[in-house]
């Protein structure tokens, strides 16, 4: 996959501006496409879009599904607007919720929006004509492969008063087909709500994509490596992932202890990569169908675990306890070019640079990222350093996991910095646009920044900080953060470095 030499902006859908506390696929991702053109970007990046869990801190790397989309993001003023709403229905910021325009306030989001969907799936029902209709069922139809196995889950979750799929009741946990069947009947009407969410979502983002496909803008979505435990993936395909005789996990993922670090244990069950590769990849070719039904491309979180994976006993709590496995490897690259015809990806290799994995993606030529964050200033020729990135890479000034530029920058120990500033020419004063020409300079195919960065912010702007799950995922840009100031500014780089 090589990208031309392009541009873009990581913001993922929650941080944009939006009426109902959080961002929506609604006026405010518009304003931020516009914002797009006018600064003269040809890529959006976002995390994934899948429907977040409260106990996870929201985090879209811990979803109910790798296939649904994140109901929170309905924009509920277009539901208004073909009826399904009344003007109270859909209240503006403020004016029965405390919401705030700077960042998301989930429990409060979480209420408010489901209320207002379940009310607008009732108006639905009562006066969508025969073609709604007609479109709502296809949509079942079209996506029948995974929804109606999310659907059912999502129904069972509120049923089991949110428990984990692990621990209900032996027929449903083990998938009995008259047990799903009896609950398909007695949750009827959770179910097509669930599946009117769905449809709701998917057609709101299909509009959103083809705005920005006239803008000349395309998506660069993300997909992680592993899914949520409680999930509807693995309680539908457990054949999948590597389950004990109970259906649960034999091990989990995470990674090993490193200089400095004891580890890290996700606590994803692992795949199950002989099985997969006996049915061709299968679970993954479906999954990749509907994520490419969304996006253009997509960065492939850990890619590591493709090559090689940290398998830890799901009965441990202690990361030193796994083992290296191999993982598919060439194989499931071949059957994934083998149906599509391209491998539309981009390898994310932090902190996994090893040959093996370095010469899978080489292989396959998949671009790999690089951040100057991780860059040792005072070494010469130091492979974070953007003067020094090479042509098959996708160069950031920070990441969703990362802090600002400006935070990062600010927590720099004297020497570093004045490194930083030998090599960038630079005194530091506006450290974020130093980052942005460097990154934009350099070599690297495609160049990222965040709006946090264009935006100057400090630390308190950071959108995650891993190993934590309180405070993420929360930032919001308001609209006057969308100005034409720093539109233009960002389009006078990109013009004078032919991005």
């Amino acid at each position: 996959m090589r990208f031309d030499r392009r541009s873009g902006v990581l913001l993922h859908p929650t941080a944009l501006p939006g009426p109902h506390g959080i961002g929506d696929l609604g006026a405010g991702a518009r304003s931020f496409l516009e914002f797009l053109d006018r600064a003269d970007q040809s890529i959006w990046q976002v995390c994934p879009l899948g429907p977040t869990v409260g106990i996870h801190g929201h985090s879209p790397y811990q979803t109910f599904s790798g296939f649904a989309g994140n109901p929170l993001l309905i924009d509920l003023v277009d539901l208004a607007e073909r009826g399904y709403l009344d003007d109270e229905a859909a209240p503006d910021a403020g004016e029965s919720v405390d919401f705030s325009p700077h960042e998301v306030n989930y429990d409060a989001v979480e209420s408010v929006k489901l209320d207002r969907l379940r009310t607008a799936f009732d108006r639905f029902r009562e006066v969508a004509s025969d073609d709604e209709r007609e479109t709502f069922a296809a949509f079942r139809e079209r996506e029948a492969d995974w929804l109606a196995d999310y659907a059912l889950f999502r129904a069972l979750k509120r049923e089991f008063d949110g428990t984990l799929w692990t621990e209900w009741p032996e027929p449903v946990r083990t998938r009995d087909p008259d047990a799903l069947a009896d609950y398909r009947d007695e949750l009827a009407d959770e179910v097509d709500f669930r599946a009117f969410c769905q449809w709701t979502f998917d057609r709101q983002w299909r509009d959103l994509r083809a705005d920005a496909a006239d803008r000349g803008v395309e998506i660069l979505g993300d997909l992680p490596i592993y899914v949520a435990l409680d999930s509807a993936d693995v309680w539908a395909a457990p054949e999948a992932f590597d389950l004990d005789d109970d259906g649960r996990p034999a091990a989990v993922a995470g990674v090993p202890p490193n200089m400095g670090d004891s580890g890290q244990r996700w606590g994803n069950p692992v795949y199950d990569w002989d099985r997969l590769a006996e049915t061709g990849y299968e679970w993954w070719l479906d999954r990749l169908r509907r994520l490419f039904d969304l996006v253009d491309y997509a960065r492939l979180d850990h890619f590591k675990g493709f090559d090689e994976f940290w398998a830890i006993p799901a009965d441990s709590d202690d990361p030193a306890d796994g083992e290296w496995r191999e993982g598919p490897g060439e194989a499931f690259f071949e059957a994934v070019r083998g149906e599509f015809g391209r491998l539309p990806f981009v390898a994310e290799d932090l902190g996994f640079l090893d040959a093996e994995s370095a010469g899978l993606r080489e292989a396959f030529d998949l671009p790999g990222m690089r951040v100057p964050q991780y860059a040792d200033w005072c070494q010469q020729g130091h492979m974070y350093q953007p003067m020094h990135y090479p042509e098959d890479c996708v160069a950031y000034t920070s990441t969703h996991d990362t802090d600002t530029a400006v935070g990062y920058y600010e927590s720099l120990g004297d020497r570093q910095r004045d490194c930083l500033h030998y090599n960038l020419g630079t005194d530091g004063v506006e450290i974020e646009w130093d980052l942005v020409e460097a990154v934009w300079n350099s070599e690297a195919t495609l160049a990222v920044t965040t709006m946090q960065d264009l935006l100057g912010l400090d630390s308190h702007a950071r959108f995650n900080t891993p190993g934590t799950t309180e405070g993420n995922w929360r930032w919001r840009v308001t609209e006057d953060g969308l100005n034409d100031a720093v539109a233009e500014r960002l389009a006078r780089i990109t013009d004078a470095t032919v991005r």
